[in-house]
């Protein structure tokens, strides 16, 4: 595979090279606990506080204290703690202590939840208020000053790590100025691309994270203003001075201190390490420049004045963010869908949702994220690859534009358990459609258009619906659909070619029960819907015409691959993911494969079911998970030389 772009740094970064070389000192050479009081300890607890020192400097702590922790949760899990235990105490004096805990609507989850979690532990009782934000993203102060009386404590961001969108911090912290709240500002995206000079401010707790910026995971820092309320999280051992017990993590604070000396202006010999803001506005600019060129009708879902230069937020209309994931991937551009916390939930994104931004966008928005590391050749071959995606997704057909590509055959399209196919026949350009979904309405329509097919029929499974003709049989072309009535009133639709034996059954629902004694035998079942509890669906036989194939063996390393195309010259290697991915991938190390997506694999099954001699076929994707089900579904259907690539390209 190509080497990697990376353009995911808001979820995590590279570690700096010279923090890499200073964590590796600390552990080979400073390796003394900075508690003890040899020299050995010693030498450790100069680096400590030489790595606090530096960012007392940098952030303008002033009279405040800065501690070292294990990154950003802790930090805010303490700031939390800390401020709800000063509120129960004020409450307990009689004091005036405020009853809400206000939160921005687009804060990461770690906040809200750490709220209600210790409000839960302390028996507060106090009411969890989300701050709403504007189609900007910034916090409504409106409604900050309706709260500010009635609040205990106020958490808000310095820069979203979804949308990179800008607190106006000097607004809140106006709208804060008469209020009794302890106010806490999540810093971990503002570290090395806003000024900050804490201090200054009426900012109470900050939390920071250094494998935010090149900085190893595992340490990050929380400031506390001077005078505001402080409750340990953890006691025990009494390091830095009793506020946060635990040995400390010297290879992390010695490779984060790298990265605060690169920060620090003229702390270095040959000059500045990060880009200038001016430097990243223009490679953010080049790069929107791209997503627009490769990307029609693409939305960028925060304004550039209002945002780090660092973050692009962004959605294009009839395309998920999954598929626009697996594209990126495939050509080595690593982006994401929204916070690294949450992208595996596949759920649509609540910072875009309290934006008020349409469902498409929340739903379907993709992030492209880089640190001030990043370097203009990057940016350049980035463009490149970005271009190489959308050309792909124009040869798919996907983009609306007429393409010259035709599709052939059978294709499979799924939404939400439910499943349409769409039988092609290019030398007539005319498609039957058959069990369609809404969802996939805008999909079918988007396909029809660019390849330049005409909708022949449109048929359902449930109902009956759709059937243009009289006979029990209707021509496409080369292919031949027959009607065939279950007697339980639903509708199974036969395909073959014309004048030869139906190959596929269209059967609605998964379970084939009472249609098993009128299929011919070995006809391969296409259902309309997954059956409850089970795996998305491809092809079935009726019960008992096929005995499966044993799974055992069937998963393979990259080392197991490489020995059986060694071994079997003929083996067929086949890449499941979609026909926009293979496009995008530039080379496989060598290897030669056909793509033939999974959602054209029922259109592939018969010549290989047909086969004498059957040669083995290795299918790949991404992560495993599609190929894993192609092999599956051969094995199911009695083709034991089927297997897959465990883990996909990307463990390989």
């Amino acid at each position: 595979m190509d080497n990697e772009i990376y353009l995911d740094g808001n979820a995590t970064t590279a570690v700096l090279p010279a923090a890499l070389r200073a964590a590796t000192e600390a552990m080979a050479e400073r390796y003394g606990n900075p508690s003890s009081t040899h020299a050995t300890g010693l030498k450790a607890k100069a680096l400590l506080d030489a790595a606090r020192e530096r960012a007392c400097r940098l952030l303008g702590v002033g009279p405040g204290r800065l501690m070292f922790n294990s990154g950003a949760t802790e930090g805010i899990q303490t700031a939390v703690l800390s401020a709800l235990c000063a509120v129960r105490a004020r409450r307990t004096a009689g004091e005036p202590a405020g009853t809400l805990l206000v939160y921005g609507a687009t804060e990461h989850k770690a906040v809200p939840e750490s709220l209600a979690h210790w409000n839960v532990l302390l028996g507060l009782d106090l009411e969890l208020v989300p701050l709403p934000v504007g189609h900007d993203g910034r916090h409504d102060l409106a409604a900050l000053r309706r709260l500010a009386p009635h609040a205990a404590f106020v958490c808000t961001m310095a820069a979203n790590n979804e949308t990179g969108v800008i607190s106006d911090l000097a607004g809140i912290a106006a709208a804060l100025a008469d209020s009794p709240a302890l106010w806490m500002v999540d810093c971990v995206q503002a570290l090395g691309k806003l000024p900050l000079d804490l201090a200054a401010t009426r900012i109470d707790y900050a939390p920071f994270s250094g494998h935010k910026l090149y900085a190893p995971k595992g340490v990050g820092m929380l400031y506390v203003r001077a005078g505001a309320p402080f409750t340990p999280l953890m006691k025990g051992g009494g390091q830095e001075t009793g506020w946060r017990s635990g040995t400390e993590n010297m290879a992390g604070i010695a490779g984060f201190g790298a990265v605060l000396a690169a920060l620090e202006p003229g702390s270095l010999p040959d000059g500045a390490t990060f880009r200038s803001h001016a430097e990243l506005c223009a490679f953010r600019d080049r790069l929107a420049d791209a997503l627009g060129q490769a990307l029609p009708g693409i939305v960028f879902n925060a304004p550039f004045d209002k945002a780090l230069p660092t973050t692009l937020n962004f959605s294009v209309p009839g395309l998920s963010s999954k598929e626009l994931l697996d594209l990126f991937d495939a050509a080595a551009v690593r982006v994401s869908a929204g916070s690294a916390c949450s992208a595996a939930k596949a759920q649509p994104s609540h910072v875009l949702e309290a934006m008020g931004l349409p469902e498409w966008r929340s739903s379907n928005a993709v992030r492209l994220s880089f640190g001030p590391l990043m370097e203009e050749a990057t940016v350049e071959e980035a463009c490149a690859r970005i271009a190489r995606c959308g050309a792909a997704l124009r040869q798919a057909g996907l983009l609306g534009e007429p393409t010259a590509a035709r599709p052939d055959g059978l294709l499979q399209l799924s939404a939400g358990g439910s499943h349409t196919w769409l039988v092609f026949d290019a030398a007539s350009g005319r498609c039957a459609v058959i069990d369609p979904q809404p969802a996939l309405e805008d999909r079918i329509g988007t396909l029809l258009r660019a390849h330049g097919y005409r909708e022949a029929v449109r048929l359902s499974t449930h109902d009956g619906t759709g059937w243009p003709a009289a006979g029990d049989s209707l021509g496409l072309g080369a292919q031949c659909l027959r009607r065939l009535a279950s007697g339980t009133g639903r509708q199974c639709y036969l395909l073959g070619p014309d004048g030869e034996a139906p190959r596929h059954a269209f059967i609605g629902a998964a379970d084939p029960a009472g249609l098993a004694q009128l299929l011919p035998a070995n006809i391969l079942l296409c259902p309309g819907r997954d059956a409850p509890d089970a795996p998305p669906a491809l092809c079935t036989v009726p019960p008992a015409d096929t005995a499966p194939a044993s799974l055992a063996g069937m998963h393979l390393d990259a080392a197991a691959v490489a020995s059986l195309l060694r071994e079997h010259p003929a083996a067929l290697l086949v890449d499941v993911r979609e026909p926009y991915e293979h496009a995008a991938t530039a080379r496989f190390a060598g290897l030669r494969a056909v793509s033939i997506p999974l959602s054209r694999l029922a259109g592939e099954l018969p010549a290989w079911l047909a086969r004498a001699e059957r040669v083995p076929l290795v299918f790949f994707c991404r992560s495993g998970n599609r190929s894993a089900r192609a092999a599956g579904c051969l094995r199911s259907l009695g083709y034991a030389e089927a297997y897959h690539l465990q883990g996909g390209i990307a463990l390989s």
